[in-house]
């Protein structure tokens, strides 16, 4: 049989082995799930709905504003965006991302020069988002389009250095 004291320095080693132990599992156990887990697979597709096509004038662009939910891992954003749509006379449709290729500023329409206008330095770009004066060094970036039951699809932004039109 034990002596008293060292019966009691080992039950309290013991404790601080199960407190050390405790701790670790409380720290280790989340961080290797962190570490070792993937993310969720994205279960959205990259299409979101932007309005129905039938609102929408034709021939004069109109600035859509719709809600995108990004997934970055495992946060969720709910980000609010827009995109400037035109719908022609033929049916089709054309959606511009509504930054600037110069430095990203938020363009507008001109109604009295027919044209988009980015207040900052001056770029103007036509119906087709292509330059028509100042610094902007290319058209403007669109967004996939496409239309299913009568709403407005808008899928990711191709660039136009890329050639997508």
């Amino acid at each position: 049989m034990q002596p008293p004291d060292e019966e009691r320095r080992n039950f309290c080693v013991a404790c601080i082995y199960a407190l050390w132990g405790a701790i670790t599992a409380a720290l280790g156990v989340p961080a290797a799930a962190y570490l070792l887990a993937p993310p969720r697979a994205r279960q959205e597709s990259d299409w979101v709905e932007a309005g129905e096509v039938a609102r929408l004038p034709v021939g004069v662009p109109e600035e859509v504003v719709f809600r995108r939910i990004r997934r970055d891992g495992w946060r969720v954003v709910s980000e609010k965006a827009s995109a400037w749509v035109i719908r022609r006379h033929d049916g089709s449709l054309t959606a511009f991302a509504p930054q600037c290729t110069h430095l990203g500023c938020a363009y507008q329409w001109d109604e009295h020069k027919q044209n988009f206008l980015c207040p900052c330095h001056a770029s103007t770009f036509d119906l087709e988002g292509n330059v028509l004066s100042g610094p902007a060094p290319r058209a403007l970036d669109r967004y996939a389009v496409r239309l299913e039951g009568g709403k407005l699809l808008l899928g990711p932004v191709r660039s136009s250095r890329s050639g997508a039109a």
